[in-house]
């Protein structure tokens, strides 16, 4: 038997299945009296199908019927998930002797009532079960409604996380070009100096300052001057390591940390590189035409250990060889 989605009522449920429509009469004028709403069934088919759409707080079942009796009915009820703690009470003139009482209490019948019906037992036992079903759906509810504070719960912790490392990726990153900011820069360099001292590994600091930046901004603007740094930042990316670090310090100025470099020709193959995947002009749409922006750098490099064994050493070395470039540059 599949069992479809059911819905829950605002007043309580009870299905009563008989096959013989006078004791379904006095089923139903003896529950007349209680806020409730009594569904009839007149087979174990019909009993089934009522199932499948409505909650019941309590199942009155004939065990006699001619289809399917009422302990095949209380068997199906009992092996389905949104059935089988629904309480059984045994409607029958028939079949309440001890063995088949043992027989319907293992199907999940709760009680056995004998035909004809005694109103005031039966109005009795409803009562109960009445009680003991709105005490169920009242501590469903309560766990339903915990289940989504919890649930509520779980997402602002999971939104406060997002935002809090968002908040320590902006905190730690620049926010024109997304490349780590001057502070990370420094963290990052500091261990792969701790890196390189232990392990006996070289490395190499490297400073980039745009050329000419100052004009480009004057000619063309400040939304020019910053889809330059963002090109750059990419070239740049483009052209380094994953192990590497490249950063933007600020302004036109960026950094670069080149790890576990092998001997002086590979770094200055390194810096050719650099120094070509900067030189080439951009393509700017500005306003209706496209233009092209020209684009240069000055590049300075410092190695560990040869420029300096120590981070301040190397800061200033890497410094004064992209001051003795760009000076170089700027000499008619």
């Amino acid at each position: 038997m599949s069992v479809s989605k059911r819905s829950v009522a605002t007043r309580p449920k009870i299905l009563a299945v008989d096959d013989n429509p006078a004791n379904l009469l006095v089923i139903r004028r003896v529950l007349a009296r209680l806020d409730i709403d009594v569904i009839e069934a007149a087979s174990g088919n019909e009993a089934l199908k009522a199932t499948l759409d409505d909650e019941f707080a309590l199942v009155l079942l004939d065990v006699y019927m001619p289809d399917i009796n009422g302990f095949e009915v209380a068997e199906i009820l009992s092996q389905e998930e949104t059935t089988r703690q629904t309480p059984i009470i045994f409607v029958t003139a028939t079949y309440a002797d001890d063995v088949h009482r043992l027989k319907g209490y293992g199907f999940g019948a709760v009680d056995y009532m004998a035909k004809p019906v005694e109103p005031t037992i039966l109005l009795s036992k409803v009562q109960v079960f009445l009680e003991l079903y709105r005490h169920r759906v009242a501590l469903r509810d309560a766990l339903d409604e915990l289940s989504e504070r919890n649930r509520q719960l779980e997402l602002e912790v999971e939104q406060r996380k997002l935002m809090e490392q968002e908040m320590r990726h902006l905190a730690m990153h620049d926010m024109l070009t997304g490349l780590p900011n001057r502070g990370l820069f420094m963290d990052r360099l500091e261990n792969a100096h701790h890196r390189a001292v232990r392990h006996g590994d070289r490395f190499a600091l490297v400073y980039v300052d745009v050329d000419r930046f100052k004009e480009i901004n004057d000619t063309w603007g400040h939304a020019a001057g910053d889809a330059v740094l963002v090109e750059i930042a990419q070239r740049l990316r483009g052209t380094l390591r994953e192990n590497d670090t490249v950063a933007r310090l600020g302004g036109d100025e960026f950094a670069l940390v080149l790890e576990k470099l092998d001997d002086l020709q590979g770094e200055q193959q390194l810096i050719e590189r650099l120094g070509a995947s900067l030189c080439m002009p951009m393509r700017y749409r500005h306003g209706d035409d496209e233009v092209l922006l020209p684009i240069a750098a000055s590049i300075g490099m410092a190695a560990y250990p040869a420029d300096g064994s120590e981070v301040d050493a190397l800061l200033h070395a890497a410094d004064q060889a992209m001051y003795l470039v760009k000076r170089s540059r700027d000499t008619p």
